[in-house]
């Protein structure tokens, strides 16, 4: 059984994707601490300020502060 090829064409705006959303998911900050990054645990993008760097695979990753679990806890209280 071979794969269905799907045949695309660009638009003359040159959008290819008719049903996928303009944009990023990820909004642009015009500062640097208000960026985001995932975390290397659980693989979720936060703000710069819910991450701290731990030691991981002998370099530094940034990870949730101060955990996955609690974060995820955190902010569905909210």
């Amino acid at each position: 059984m071979a794969k269905e090829t799907t045949k695309t064409t660009i638009e003359a705006d040159g959008l290819r994707y008719r049903s996928k959303a303009p944009g990023s998911p990820f909004a642009a900050t015009s500062s640097f601490g208000a960026a985001t990054m995932s975390c290397f645990l659980c693989g979720k993008h936060r703000p710069r300020a819910m991450l701290k760097s731990k030691k991981l695979l002998g370099k530094s990753q940034p990870v949730c502060s101060p955990s996955c679990k609690e974060l995820d806890a955190q902010i569905a209280a909210k």
